[in-house]
């Protein structure tokens, strides 16, 4: 495995832990990872990469190593917390992101109004979330009133065998070694033996607000970067997103938003496709990149 080091960036008041691979003076890549993840998850598509990136992977706030806040999280603030860390770490020049899933989404915003801060954007399995009607946000504030009541808590892990268990049953695509090298990042063992989440409990509160897709869509078409889509052909998340439609249809009405972008599929993943096909995926990445350089 690459080996990687650890630096920690003040964001916004937070301590934000920022996992870092390869020659410092390369090309910049930022990876962002995915709702109830860390940035270690992309150390098996890192190994794939071939050429010479100085990659900067953060932990999203309440993950990983980074400082918690002490109230819940909303949206937005992902979106802050990425301009506050690209204007940290590279404040001169365009850069190259790429985002999985809650990553991907919080990167496409954040292109559409810092458009001239990307060179190349890439969207792992993160195309935007299911669209709500108005007729939904009475149901939707309810339920967050009686959740800060009763707030949501994480079950402890017996030890991190158990929590490499979870992982594999969350994806069974993944194998041992991975399960287990991702366990020692996904959680902290206790005094006692066994083993917690590196996450505030508090990301599983639900959101008071209905989803406007179409807000989304009007960022989205003011991105002036390349845009790369890469869609798993096995994921879970498409047949949430398409309420039933046609899943591929549902995709392409929706990267039909996109001003200068392409669309991927890989076969063989599900939603954690960085995991399932790396290889493909990084080869992909580099294609995109390579030509967007010609």
């Amino acid at each position: 495995m690459k080996p990687s080091r650890s630096q920690f960036v003040d964001v916004r008041g937070l301590s934000c832990h920022v996992r870092t691979w390869g020659r410092e003076g390369a090309r910049k890549l930022f990876l962002l990872h995915g709702w109830m993840d860390v940035s270690a998850s992309f150390q098996f598509l890192v190994d794939a990469l071939s050429a010479d990136w100085h990659v900067l992977a953060p932990d999203w706030r309440g993950f990983g190593l980074s400082e918690t806040p002490q109230d819940g999280y909303w949206f937005p603030d992902y979106v802050g917390d990425l301009d506050a860390l690209v204007d940290a770490l590279a404040p001169t020049e365009p850069v190259v992101v790429a985002g999985h899933s809650l990553g991907a989404n919080v990167a496409m915003l954040w292109a559409g109004v810092r458009s001239a801060r990307v060179s190349h954007l890439v969207a792992l399995d993160g195309f935007g979330v299911p669209a709500e009607g108005p007729q939904r946000a009475p149901a939707k504030l309810a339920k967050w009133l009686d959740a800060l009541r009763d707030p949501p808590g994480f079950a402890t892990y017996r030890d991190l065998a158990a929590v490499a268990d979870r992982l594999q049953k969350n994806n069974p695509r993944l194998a041992r070694d991975r399960a287990e090298f991702l366990a020692l990042h996904w959680a902290d063992t206790l005094p006692d033996g066994t083993a917690r989440l590196r996450a505030d409990p508090k990301h599983k509160l639900p959101f008071p607000t209905t989803t406007r897709m179409d807000d989304a869509y009007a960022i989205w078409r003011e991105i002036k970067a390349p845009v790369l889509w890469i869609a798993a052909e096995e994921s879970e998340i498409h047949r949430w997103l398409a309420h039933g439609r046609d899943v591929r249809a549902e995709i392409a009405e929706r990267f039909a938003h996109i001003p200068n972008g392409k669309l991927e599929y890989v076969s063989g993943a599900g939603h954690m496709l960085h995991h399932d096909q790396p290889e493909r995926v990084a080869r992909l990445i580099e294609a995109f990149l390579d030509a967007g350089a010609r």
